[in-house]
């Protein structure tokens, strides 16, 4: 066979293989909706038949045809921003919970949409009971769906056949492709300098391929050989490869540019922020008045110690302040006044704390900090001084996380761990302080609710990177 009918042949796998996992998700992305749908037509059904002395407000089936598109409408819009539709991608526990919340989002939604279809407010009351019980059933139901369609994913489409091109810098982005190997298998690994690579021939008989840092020259060059060979390309990214992702195309004349403005949050973002985290601040602070109580009893009981913690924390500018949490471990966990990152095992964590850190309910005394202006909602975690020096000396751009303010969660939060490098989650939080906006905000407190059903999300250092932050605290 001819090289130019081998890398049709090729290609044509490269497309069928890629094909079939849109296709599938598509179907099973159809099966939602038209369940979603049909339940929604139900209840609407169930409530025209049975409140009689409301029928004269209504106007035919035309109505029920206009409810049911709206919610279509809805339920792809909601279901896309929550990555319902993501069967395989996310992780099952993960996917299960943004399907609910693309659920309830879009029954909620459709109480007043109902009331404004029907003209009359005051039936509000009957439509939110009626909508909740239906997002509470269309959970359940599909989420069993969810589980059933991401088993059969597994089953039936095989992992992406990965070529790993590599450079001088080791990292462990292979340890986490194995840690999910229903997406990905490494069944190659290229240094692209070694004696008699041909990084042509390695793309042509290539699937996928991950560039792990390499030399920008040679990244430029294996891009393009993706490009042209249709082969489906991912590239661990550099700080400035962030950056400029997040910047605006323009035109000049013929000549296309990219702008990136980096002076940070407008006037207006700055004031919606601020807003948005006195007003969610302040609302949580009351909704959570009774946890706030039976966790700062629970902590008393145990061991009779102070309920609340400080720490010092620096957040944007490199301005210092004392960051409130819940107590989590014994009262002289760090007596000799240096910081002890917490380990997977760590025997100073009380009872309580493991089950407050576990639920997270550790950090919200944060809620104060946000409501007088320390910290925000959303926003680089911050970090104690001793670790920002320590991570600045190592990576010089780790400065860049204070151009905003400290965050009680954040985009590092919601896709990486509690264990991420220092380095990944200075990626992390650049990709959020370059693409800020209200809604990404919204869409991160929407994620963190998901990672509360993640058990690596809450996973200490392990011994080795422990010692490391002890280490630097010393010096």
């Amino acid at each position: 066979m001819s090289k130019e009918n081998n890398n049709v042949t090729v290609n044509r796998a490269k497309t069928n293989s890629q094909g079939s996992r849109y296709i599938f998700r598509g179907f099973c992305s159809l099966i939602i909706t038209a369940f979603a749908a049909g339940s929604f037509l139900w209840v609407w059904l169930d409530y025209i038949y049975n409140v009689e002395n409301r029928t004269k407000y209504l106007k035919g089936i035309g109505n029920i045809g206009m409810s049911v598109i709206i919610y279509i409408m809805m339920i792809i819009i909601f279901g896309r921003f929550f990555h319902a539709f993501s069967i395989g991608v996310e992780r099952i526990a993960k996917q299960v919970v943004s399907a609910a919340m693309a659920f309830f989002v879009t029954d909620l939604a459709e109480v007043l949409v109902s009331a404004t279809i029907q003209n009359n407010f005051r039936y509000m009351l009957d439509f939110a009971w009626r909508y909740m019980l239906l997002a509470l059933a269309q959970s359940v139901v599909l989420g069993v769906f969810v589980i059933i369609m991401n088993f059969l994913y597994r089953k039936i489409i095989p992992p992406l056949q990965i070529t790993l091109i590599y450079g001088y810098h080791p990292n462990n982005i292979e340890d986490k492709l194995a840690c999910l190997p229903h997406k990905y298998q490494v069944v190659k690994r290229v240094k692209f300098d070694d004696p008699g690579v041909d990084l042509e021939s390695v793309i042509n008989e290539s699937s996928s391929v991950l560039i792990n840092d390499v030399p920008s020259q040679i990244e430029n060059k294996i891009i393009k050989l993706c490009f042209d060979n249709d082969v489906r390309t991912y590239v661990v990214p550099k700080i400035a490869d962030i950056i400029l992702k997040c910047s605006d195309s323009i035109n000049v004349i013929d000549t296309p540019l990219y702008l990136s403005r980096n002076f940070g949050m407008s006037f207006g973002q700055r004031f919606a922020k601020r807003a948005m985290d006195i007003i969610l601040s302040g609302l949580a602070l009351i909704v959570f008045s009774p946890i706030f109580l039976i966790t700062a009893l629970a902590i008393k009981i145990e061991d009779h110690g102070p309920v609340f913690f400080k720490q010092e924390r620096v957040t944007k500018d490199g301005k210092h302040f004392m960051i409130l949490k819940f107590r989590s471990m014994i009262v002289d966990a760090e007596k000799d006044g240096r910081p002890h990152p917490a380990g997977e095992k760590d025997d100073r964590i009380t009872k309580v704390g493991n089950i407050i850190r576990a639920c997270r309910v550790d950090e919200l005394p944060q809620l104060f900090n946000i409501f007088a202006g320390d910290m925000s909602i959303v926003g680089p975690r911050p970090e104690r001084y001793e670790h920002v020096i320590k991570y600045t000396q190592d990576i010089p751009e780790f400065k860049f996380r204070e151009k905003v303010k400290g965050g009680l969660t954040g985009y590092a939060q919601v896709y990486g761990k509690y264990n991420t490098s220092a380095l990944d989650k200075l990626k992390l939080d650049l990709t959020y302080i370059a693409n800020y906006s209200v809604l990404l905000d919204f869409q991160i407190i929407f994620e963190t609710i998901k990672i509360l059903f993640q058990k690596e999300s809450t996973e200490g250092f392990d011994s080795e990177r422990a010692k490391e932050m002890h280490d630097a605290d010393c010096k």
